[in-house]
């Protein structure tokens, strides 16, 4: 499904939660009312409530403390939360000691030989036959 239809069903959705109709008006006068930027169009939080517009980040921060909800949430759901705290549990449990001195001794290298030092732990699983996920928000390169 596209972001920007997932972003306004959750808005509809935290709308609903509080009280409000989700219609563009209401948010419109309920949102210009504490933005403290150039007021925004009636078109603007029309696109957001049809899924045409995702707001800009100081957009969302007003929209989620206005409807009492996380801004991570609102933007992005509950879905990423569970993933990052999946992740955060793996490295909590599975990372001993050791492997944390070696991540903070890798993390003290110049950017070129952790490159390499990725590069060659990368070769080292694919000959192993494990597969690799790129972290998220990184290229994967």
């Amino acid at each position: 499904m596209d972001d920007k239809l997932e972003f306004a069903g959750r808005l509809r959705a935290a709308m609903a939660a509080a009280g409000l109709a989700p219609r563009p008006g209401v948010l419109l006068h309920l949102f210009n009312s504490q933005y403290w930027g150039r007021s925004v169009s009636f078109q603007a939080v029309s696109r957001w409530l049809k899924g045409e517009a995702i707001p800009t980040q100081d957009k969302l921060l007003v929209l989620a403390g206005l409807l009492k909800v996380e801004p991570e949430i609102l933007r992005f759901g509950v879905g990423v939360r569970r993933a990052v705290q999946a992740h955060r549990e793996r490295w909590e449990k599975d990372v001993d000691f050791l492997e944390r001195e070696t991540f903070d001794a890798f993390l003290q290298l110049p950017a070129p030989q952790r490159k390499l030092l990725r590069e060659v732990i990368l070769t080292f699983v694919k000959a192993h036959g494990a597969e690799t996920k790129p972290a998220p928000g990184t290229d994967g390169g």
